[in-house]
């Protein structure tokens, strides 16, 4: 008998091997596995590619750049910026940091500028206010110089504020005088007041 494919073998009544129903094909196989068709017959794999990528939904913009990829049976060539470790400052209260498309490498930081952590110090805060995690210790009169000032009486209005010479900042009392009050007969016989 010449040589012929075996695709089933039945030995006393019983089925040992049966590839009648096999469906493998040479193109369905991975290239260079090899395996037996349903003939029997020794086939090897031509098949590239080992993932069905018909229900990949990614796009170029999201495959970093120069990076390739297969979706829906096609190779896609990334075009995502790297940013690697990307870097920002904060300097004022109402400034933001916007942050770059693309990807990053877990690395970056945002953060407070050096200029104005160096800035957050507790006795630049008003004692019991807390402002990014530093409580403050500033009483307020740190570095300041009062004065006491003594106000004679005016007909006309007077600003009272601290001497220029001196060093002085704030006024840490005025006291006003009495208004000079005096009574006196006259020779009407009544009472004269002079008031000032």
């Amino acid at each position: 008998m010449a040589d012929k494919n075996i695709s089933k073998v039945v030995y006393g009544g019983k089925t040992l091997i049966d590839l009648t129903a096999d469906t493998v094909t040479a193109d369905k196989l991975l290239s260079t596995y090899t395996a037996h068709d349903k003939s029997g017959a020794i086939i090897t794999g031509t098949c590239t590619f080992d993932a069905d990528t018909s229900d990949a939904t990614a796009a170029v913009a999201e495959i970093l750049a120069g990076k390739t990829a297969y979706v829906n049976g096609n190779k896609l060539t990334g075009t995502m910026k790297n940013n690697g470790a990307a870097t920002g400052t904060i300097s004022t209260k109402d400034e933001s940091y916007t942050i770059p498309i693309g990807y990053h490498d877990g690395s970056g930081k945002v953060a407070i500028s050096a200029t104005e952590q160096a800035k957050l110090i507790a006795t630049n805060i008003r004692s019991g206010v807390k402002i990014l995690g530093v409580t403050g210790t500033m009483s307020g009169t740190e570095g300041a110089k009062a004065q006491a000032k003594t106000a004679t009486p005016k007909t006309t209005a007077q600003t009272i504020l601290p001497d220029s010479t001196g060093g002085y900042n704030y006024l840490s009392q005025v006291t006003v005088e009495a208004i000079p009050y005096n009574e006196s007969d006259n020779p009407q016989g009544g009472v004269t007041v002079t008031i000032g």
